[in-house]
């Protein structure tokens, strides 16, 4: 067993780790003044700049004709998948904690599930095992979540950091961004919980889109340029004053290029690549490791605290989301199994048409002698 085959995990810790990071920056840009749905314009700049040279390196020659039905699919992904997504999750934010945003963002596959048995691409096969897992994960998922956001309780009385960053703490101390506040609110949850929600119909979307326009580098770059448009008009509705869009604090240069360029276009590369290797399921299950990342890094440099209410919950959504991963892995181990054996089937039957074609029938006394 050589390094290669770690590289896949590998790949997959650091992913979660950068967006471990991507948490805190853009907690950190947002605290310090920066107006999340600017933060959202300049990310989908930077991201289309960023992947649209592996869309025309990688699939240039392979891009299928466009249609009305493809345009059609391609800017609804952009509304969902992107804008309406990114949206709710920035200015979520703002009235949350970077360990909140990251714990809500653990219910997409329940709500994808939901989305999918409404649409008809999921079967809920409830008398079936995996078909319960998936049921009570959705169920442990959407009960943390509700926890979560409603419920606080105590502070866990873990110490506090010995490091100390001089510009997060004058942005903690700034007032009206301050954990104190921002625990407090239920708009910040609130927003998180609808962002997954929206990103779960982009699923819906893709999974049609996919089948008719399979070059998902190609597809990314004009949902991120379309993006790009839709997230600076709904920016400029609410702020067109040309300093809120001044890059001149080193964080919002910072959290703008790293939330664009890294965590867009080089993570998404990667995740593409890990998926062709080890499949969807494979990248899912290092989805927990963000939250525990987040919360660590929260903790260390922005002296973030840790809510009972905060962890219950987190630890429910974390326990729902490998219910549902574990139903899905289940229902597709089955549908191999009985593909195979329908194969397995086929072949014999395929067998015994040959032979009954090749070999003679008998004569009537039981003797096929095999002459014509």
């Amino acid at each position: 067993m050589g390094f290669s085959s770690f590289v896949p995990c590998i790949l997959m810790l650091v992913i979660q780790l950068a967006y471990a990071v991507m948490n805190v920056t853009s907690k950190l840009a947002i605290a310090g003044g920066m107006n999340p749905l600017i933060l959202v314009a300049y990310r989908q700049i930077f991201g289309t700049v960023s992947i649209a040279p592996f869309a025309y390196w990688l699939e240039r020659d392979m891009i299928p004709k466009m249609t009305k039905r493809i345009m059609i699919q391609i800017f609804l992904s952009s509304i969902t998948g992107v804008t309406g997504n990114q949206v709710l999750y920035f200015v979520g934010l703002k009235f949350s904690t970077a360990t909140i945003a990251c714990a809500l963002t653990n219910l997409l596959p329940a709500f994808t599930f939901i989305l999918a048995i409404l649409f008809r691409q999921e079967n809920l096969r409830i008398k079936k095992k995996s078909g319960i897992a998936k049921v009570v994960g959705t169920v442990l998922c959407v009960g943390g979540a509700i926890l979560l956001s409603f419920y606080h309780g105590q502070v866990i009385g873990i110490g506090k950091s010995s490091i100390h960053w001089g510009y997060a703490e004058k942005v903690q101390s700034g007032g009206d961004n301050s954990n104190a506040s921002t625990s407090g609110s239920f708009l910040g949850p609130v927003l998180l919980i609808l962002s997954a929600l929206i990103w779960s119909a982009w699923f819906i979307i893709q999974a049609d889109m996919s089948k008719n326009f399979p070059v998902p580098y190609t597809s990314t770059t004009y949902m991120c340029f379309l993006a790009s448009f839709q997230c600076m008009f709904i920016a400029l509705c609410f702020d067109h004053k040309a300093s809120s869009w001044s890059l001149h604090d080193a964080m919002r240069v910072t959290s703008s290029v790293y939330s664009g360029v890294i965590c867009t276009g080089l993570t998404y590369c990667i995740i593409s690549w890990t998926i062709e290797r080890k499949g969807p399921l494979y990248v899912s299950v290092y989805t927990p490791l963000q939250l525990i990342l987040t919360a660590i890094i929260s903790w260390a440099f922005m002296s973030e605290k840790l809510y009972v209410g905060t962890a219950i919950g987190s630890l429910l959504i974390i326990f729902g989301l490998y219910g549902v991963l574990w139903g899905k892995s289940q229902e597709v181990d089955n549908m191999k199994l009985e593909d195979a054996t329908d194969q397995d089937e086929g072949i014999k039957n395929d067998d015994m048409e040959m032979q009954s074609y090749v070999m003679p029938s008998s004569n009537g006394n039981g003797n096929g002698n095999g002459r014509m």
